[in-house]
């Protein structure tokens, strides 16, 4: 009978046992439940996070500059008085021979021209759309702040008529052999070979030893220019003769740049005007103004023979290393704490400060307050400033010096997501461009090679998890 009771007690104890049991294992399995439930909720509303693996790579760098262009040019004075007309579009290759211009003593050879001028019907599909390319060339590159183009283009076009003028008048000789003005119209040559530009600035016998920095002040640069039927006197200036193909721009740089740029030797070059590209060799000189670059070119002379400011890229040795989309980066703010402030301790020995807080009975103690190191340098230690507040006081291990905590710096950095949450990394730029950078590997608080990093840094705060 003892027995028996004792089995029901047992059995009791067994079933109270147990049922403490699954209200245990119920409660465990619920919160796993609830976490789960909770986790998949924060996905479903949160948006995607897009990784980027982080990859070895290089970049081009590139910066723009405005040159002056020096090159061989050659003043042209007319050795005749009378009114002037030009029969050779600006910037073309003209031979010792050819018929550049006119001097014509009774100025009427304009009017006879105009009589035997060849009206629009006239013109070839071919004349029309040089025309055309003229205009569409100056639309697409016009810019409000340089309404100064206008009367370059003005020259081109009168330089397009000027090609078929000059069929014309060849035709019309006869007529004006025969006419009133025989022997009143003398037809010059520029003597040489070369390329015809018809204005002046006082830069032609410019040599690179004689630049300087208010040169590169184009308010104060003036063209001269004669027009069509202008009225010259003998020994006029009518324009110039750029007599070799050969021809430089002179870029004021900086010590460094000019250094870097002096170990390159040949240079790849943008011009912005057209946006070909073209390489140049490299020539440092230090003058009295500053550091200059002198880029030589072998080509492209004609493009560029009208132009005496002429604006380009530069394209320098390319940069190597870990290679980042420009979104990844992010600018975090910090606190900066003096090397001497910072300590290790705590559990895991972690670099931290010694803050300054009052205990339960109003008394001023010191609480080891671990902090996260993203950077050092000679201004100190980059802390997290989530543990740490402007103004809280900090004291000097081993000392009784403290300071208040006002200092703060920014760094740049990617959002590392290795972990599963998005870890400020801080960068060391080398190069940038529009797209991408390039920053160093392997520094102490950085990236390495096949690193995860956010794509958008816009998109993530920092500790925050990222979902992908």
């Amino acid at each position: 009978m003892a027995s028996r009771n004792r089995q029901v007690v047992h059995r009791k104890q067994l079933n109270k046992s147990g049922r403490t049991m699954n209200r245990i294992e119920f409660a465990i399995f619920g919160s796993m439940l609830v976490y789960i439930v909770a986790v998949l909720v924060m996905y479903l509303k949160s948006e995607p996070i897009q990784g980027y693996e982080v990859q070895l790579g290089s970049l081009s760098v590139s910066k723009t500059y405005t040159g002056i262009a020096i090159r061989q040019e050659e003043i042209l004075k007319s050795p005749y008085t009378g009114y002037i007309n030009y029969y050779i579009r600006e910037g073309e290759r003209v031979s010792s021979r050819d018929t550049v211009y006119s001097v014509d003593e009774s100025g009427k050879l304009a009017s006879l021209l105009n009589a035997n001028r060849q009206d629009d019907s006239t013109y070839t599909d071919t004349e029309l759309g040089e025309f055309r390319s003229e205009v569409v060339h100056y639309d697409r590159g016009f810019d409000n702040k340089e309404f100064s183009s206008v009367y370059d283009f003005k020259y081109d076009l009168e330089g397009s008529v000027m090609k078929l003028v000059n069929t014309s008048m060849y035709e019309s000789m006869e007529t004006l052999n025969q006419s009133n003005l025989g022997g009143m119209v003398s037809l010059c040559t520029a003597g040489k070979t070369g390329y015809i530009v018809y204005s002046t600035d006082g830069y032609e016998a410019l040599t690179p030893e004689q630049i300087t920095p208010e040169m590169f002040d184009q308010t104060q640069y003036e063209k001269t220019r004669i027009s069509n039927n202008d009225l010259i006197e003998k020994n006029a200036t009518i324009g110039k003769l750029v007599t070799d193909e050969n021809w430089s721009l002179m870029i004021p740089v900086e010590k460094d740049r000019a250094a870097e740029l002096e170990e390159e030797e040949y240079v790849e070059v943008k011009f912005i005007k057209t946006q070909e590209t073209s390489w140049a060799q490299v020539v440092v000189h230090h003058l009295g103004g500053g550091e200059y670059v002198e880029l030589k070119f072998n080509n492209s002379c004609v493009t560029f023979c009208s132009d005496r400011y002429v604006d380009i890229e530069l394209y320098v040795n390319d940069k190597q290393g870990l290679k980042i989309p420009n979104s990844a980066i992010a600018v975090k703010e910090f606190f900066i704490i003096p090397e001497e402030y910072m300590s290790k301790g705590g559990a895991n020995g972690n670099y931290g400060v010694l803050m300054e807080k009052p205990d339960e009975n109003g008394n001023l103690v010191y609480e080891f307050v671990e902090t996260t190191v993203y950077n050092s340098d000679e201004n100190g230690f980059y802390v997290d400033n989530s543990n740490l507040k402007v103004g809280n006081y900090i004291c000097k291990p081993n000392s009784t010096d403290k300071m208040a905590i006002s200092k703060s710096g920014t760094l740049d950095g990617v959002y590392n997501m290795n972990k599963g949450y998005a870890d400020f990394k801080q960068i060391t730029k080398l190069a940038q461009n529009d797209e991408y950078a390039i920053v160093s590997s392997n520094t102490k608080y950085g990236l390495t090679v096949y690193d995860r990093i956010v794509l958008d840094a816009a998109s993530v705060d920092n500790d925050a998890f990222v979902y992908q």
